[in-house]
């Protein structure tokens, strides 16, 4: 008797495997808001702002609610897509040369390509905007995305104004009418149902720029929130903009049959900007600050067919470079042999398996904007309930959730312990924290290049606005040539697309939703370029729009820099945009 139950039991557990082997791969879809802080919803308690899509998301998913990012943008995201410290993975800053994700770390679209899903990127990218940077060099089959950190950065295709914008498409541009927020959605779910047609499993990067500055949204979101100061009602409107979308995306998933086996995260990649002032969930800190409210952030995972827990909160110390080795686990996907991750898997903790995850200590670090080269201290670490914050202020947020009290004398032991575990974590992430990496010319993946400013090495200027006001800086890129040949080298002051002389102003622009400041005339009367030994130097004439240099150059790594003066031979600022053509 006791023999044929346990053949009974061994057949019942054996069907279960055969059952989950045959059960198909859940498709994956991540949503990530640009600077939409914790507090920036109506479901964190929001006294003013309306999300009622996300508020309904909220109440579908698991949340985590003790969920850190890093305070600016790219830095999160690279730990997204890779699992790996921003110190470590090599894209730990908005501009500066610092936002290339370092070659040979596997990405998520890599790892989920590896394992026959189908994967789109529509929105923001940040992590390279040349190859082999590009989202189509690391992993995504699809990518509809703009260049560098904002719609309007100094690489973004001129005037772009989040209306009716030109955007690139799997490598090059097109013109998309609309709303970007709504654009973004709308191509991720025409492609999401393409997808869905053939029962291909599909991994959907969602990025929109908003509610990233400057604050440019439809009349009729901003009016949603009257007796708000400007940027107030916009930031909020461009929000009320992507819970609009989430809606619409929702419709979507039900219409379809998709919604009971996808899997949904909505998350932001850091602490808020506008909409702090009025409320921040009681949070010290906003973006590029150090104190949990510049990088906690909300996390909501809905699974409705995948066996998870019941959805709630969950109060876990849980990290961005969780979530790839989560979803390995989760969609069963290949990991790539001698992957390393920094993240935990919270697979088994999404599931009910365990309640706790191990007692671990989390580093919050990345590259200052205008102080790039990362320094030992500037960090938070992150233990239990504790915060120490740029190695001199301890809190306690037990007792003291707004950060407002320093108990570093009184809890000197454990500023100790946790001091020590960022001496272990420096010294693994200082030998190579400061090697750049360099973009490739001459290849036939993309031939010419466009150079811009925002990856002149440890140098700030990645802002149309600054491109405008002819901010007097300059800066060399670290490039890798490909092959060896003949090349031309195209200098310009304004982008192409401005159709502008070099020495040359531009009118003020009026768009969608306001004005475009004149572009400041430079003097500009010599032009001067600089690869490896080569130097050259022409004279700039009043109606050049650019100057053409041509150089023999031999295959490996270099640096290009250029430098216009004026007639007396001071220099007033490097070209801003650079092309280079193998010919």
């Amino acid at each position: 008797m006791k023999a044929s139950l346990l053949v009974l039991l061994l057949g019942y557990l054996l069907s279960l495997t055969s059952q989950a082997a045959d059960a198909p791969r859940p498709n994956v879809i991540l949503v990530i808001a640009d600077d939409q802080g914790y507090g920036d919803l109506s479901c964190h308690g929001n006294p003013v702002l309306r999300t009622p899509n996300l508020d309904r998301l909220h109440g579908e998913s698991i949340r985590l609610t003790d969920f850190h990012v890093t305070p600016m943008c790219t830095p999160t995201r690279g730990q997204l897509m890779t699992g790996r410290y921003c110190l470590a993975n090599g894209a730990m800053n908005v501009s500066s040369g610092r936002t290339l994700l370092r070659r040979g770390i596997p990405t998520m679209p890599e790892i989920f390509a590896a394992s026959g899903y189908r994967t789109g990127l529509f929105g923001k990218w940040h992590l390279g905007d040349n190859y082999p940077y590009r989202p189509m060099d690391r992993g995504f089959q699809e990518a509809v995305w703009f260049l560098s950190s904002h719609i309007g950065s100094a690489p973004d295709y001129w005037n772009n104004d989040y209306f009716d914008d030109v955007y690139n498409h799997n490598g090059r541009r097109q013109p998309y009418q609309g709303y970007c927020t709504d654009v973004f959605f709308g191509e991720a779910i025409n492609w999401m149902r393409a997808q869905a047609a053939v029962d291909q499993p599909f991994f959907c990067y969602i990025a929109p720029n908003a509610p990233h500055g400057p604050l440019f949204v439809p009349q009729k979101y901003r009016d949603l929130y009257p007796g708000q100061p400007r940027n107030v009602a916009s930031f909020f409107g461009m929000i009320a903009n992507i819970d609009e979308n989430l809606g619409k995306l929702d419709d979507f998933l039900r219409e379809t049959g998709l919604r009971e086996n996808t899997l949904l995260i909505f998350m932001t990649d850091n602490g808020g900007t506008a909409g702090v002032n009025v409320f921040n969930a009681g949070m010290r800190g906003r973006k590029i600050d150090l104190y949990d409210g510049g990088h906690r952030v909300p996390c909501f995972i809905r699974w409705p067919s995948g066996g998870l827990r019941p959805v709630g909160d969950v109060a876990e110390l849980t990290a961005v470079q969780d979530l790839l080795p989560t979803l390995i686990d989760l969609c069963a996907l290949k990991n790539p042999a001698q992957t390393q991750f920094d993240g935990l898997s919270l697979a088994s903790l999404l599931r009910g398996e365990a309640q706790r995850l191990s007692d671990r200590m989390l580093v919050v670090q990345f590259s200052r904007m205008n102080n790039p080269v990362p320094k030992k201290g500037d960090a938070a670490v992150l233990w239990q309930r504790w915060r120490l914050v740029q190695d001199k202020e301890l809190f306690d947020l037990a007792t003291d959730p707004t950060q407002q009290k320093n108990v570093i004398e009184q809890h000197s032991e454990v500023a100790a312990k946790m001091r020590a575990h960022y001496g272990q974590w420096w010294a693994k992430i200082e030998p190579r924290m400061n090697e750049h990496g360099a973009i490739t010319i001459g290849s036939d993946a993309e031939n010419p290049v466009q150079l811009s400013p925002a990856d002149w090495q440890d140098v700030f200027l990645d802002q149309g606005a600054q491109v405008r006001r002819g901010e007097k800086k300059n800066g060399a890129w670290n490039i890798e040539v490909a092959r060896e040949g003949d090349y031309e080298v195209e200098l310009r002051r304004w982008a192409r697309e401005a159709e502008a002389s070099v020495a040359g102003g531009l009118a003020p622009f009026k768009h969608a939703d306001g004005d475009f400041t004149a572009g400041v005339a430079l003097p500009i009367a010599k032009a001067r370029i600089k690869v490896g030994a080569i130097d050259q130097s022409q004279p700039v004439k009043i109606e050049d729009k650019a100057m053409v240099f041509g150089v023999n150059l031999k295959p490996g790594r270099t640096q290009l820099q250029t430098w216009f003066y004026d007639r007396d031979g001071q220099e007033l600022c490097g070209a801003y945009y650079v092309f280079v053509r193998r010919k």
